[in-house]
């Protein structure tokens, strides 16, 4: 199979390389809350055409490579990622609110690699 995405007026592959940092540059990124991120992406690929490739954690960031297609905007594609993996994260390890207040995991920046 093709790994360029095939719609009925483009053809494309399009790679981004996301680096997300978490607030206030805390190390929240574990074991745990790494297995809660790979598994929140998969449903998230699931219900749209956003595939995450690879996931690297280093304890207060993450790298996302995501292959998507044209009708999403960056911009979208992680605003989508990190509303719903903030959610799960959240909800099924509540400790990191200890570590984080106010409600937010992620800074408000991202870095988009070319």
């Amino acid at each position: 199979m093709s790994e360029y995405k095939h719609k009925l007026y483009n053809v494309s592959i399009l790679l981004y390389h996301y680096v997300c940092t978490a607030k206030y540059r805390r190390v929240i990124f574990d074991n745990r809350v790494d297995k809660i991120l790979i598994n929140t992406c998969r449903e998230i690929a699931k219900q749209y055409e956003i595939n995450v490739l690879e996931i690297g954690t280093d304890g207060a960031h993450v790298h996302f490579l995501i292959k998507s297609v044209p009708s999403y905007a960056p911009k979208s594609i992680v605003k989508i990622l990190k509303s719903i993996a903030s959610k799960e994260i959240y909800r099924l390890y509540p400790e990191v609110n200890q570590k984080l207040w106010g409600g937010n995991i992620w800074s408000t920046g991202i870095l988009l690699v070319q």
